[in-house]
């Protein structure tokens, strides 16, 4: 006897569509979430830059290369100093390699940078604008997955995780992911996340490694997180210690 099958219903579509999303993630993102709109990351670097102040995206994708091998305070004041000079791929284009050298100064890889920025500007002259698809980002100078996503996700609203060093550092740490590379945290993060979510994850565990989740000397005393966290890679902490800060978090 011959079974109809029936279409797959809009909600179970959607649920698909949202990945096989972890609870314990979901809840430390809308932790997370709930912390910046109190102002807790006001602070962080990454709030003081071109993605969170929505400028274009010419310089989200300038000041993500920058940032490589870059540390974070560093990157915003290169990243102002530049703009100041040439807010557009037209104006970036025109600048000497020399001056553009001297605007870079303070960044990882300066010298390099400047090659490739100026490259970067021509290429983007060339071709009309930003690219607005993954393959196109990845395929400029100096551009890769982390930068990439970082534009899709913030300027262009798509659903892609960009994974720094925080991410990965943190992602681990929680015990979302267990990776060695970048690379890897963003294959297997990427599918735990739901997927209305997934372009604030990086801004939402920069913020939060920047001033609390630190790489050494991590604030747990003050992490809204605490009891989610498995501290993955820190050392194990006392009974005692561990009640003690709950206690002060929960006070908090």
């Amino acid at each position: 006897m011959n079974r109809t099958v029936s279409a797959p219903s809009a909600r179970s579509a959607r649920r698909r569509s949202l990945g096989a999303a972890n609870p314990r993630i979901l809840e430390a993102l809308k932790r997370l979430a709930g912390e910046t709109r109190r102002g807790r990351y006001a602070a962080a670097p990454v709030h003081l830059g071109p993605i969170e102040n929505r400028e274009t995206p010419f310089q989200v994708l300038v000041s993500c290369l920058i940032s490589t091998r870059t540390r974070d305070q560093q990157t915003t004041r290169i990243s102002r100093g530049l703009f100041a000079v040439a807010p557009t791929a037209e104006a970036l284009a025109s600048v000497s390699r020399a001056r553009l050298t001297r605007l870079l100064y303070g960044a990882g890889f300066y010298r390099q940078k400047a090659r490739q920025l100026r490259a970067l500007a021509r290429l983007l002259v060339e071709r009309g604008g930003v690219p607005r698809g993954r393959d196109g980002l990845l395929a400029l100078p100096g551009i890769g997955p982390k930068c990439a996503n970082i534009v899709l996700a913030s300027c262009f609203g798509a659903p892609a995780i960009a994974v720094d060093t925080h991410v990965h550092r943190i992602s681990n740490r929680l015990g979302w992911v267990r990776t060695r590379a970048p690379q890897q945290t963003e294959l297997r993060l990427t599918p735990k996340v739901p997927r209305r979510w997934r372009r604030r994850v990086n801004l939402l565990l920069v913020a939060h490694g920047q001033t609390v989740c630190k790489p050494l000397g991590p604030r747990c005393s003050g992490c809204v997180l605490l009891d989610l966290c498995p501290r993955r890679g820190l050392p194990k902490m006392t009974s005692v210690a561990k009640v003690s800060l709950s206690f002060r978090t929960r006070r908090a």
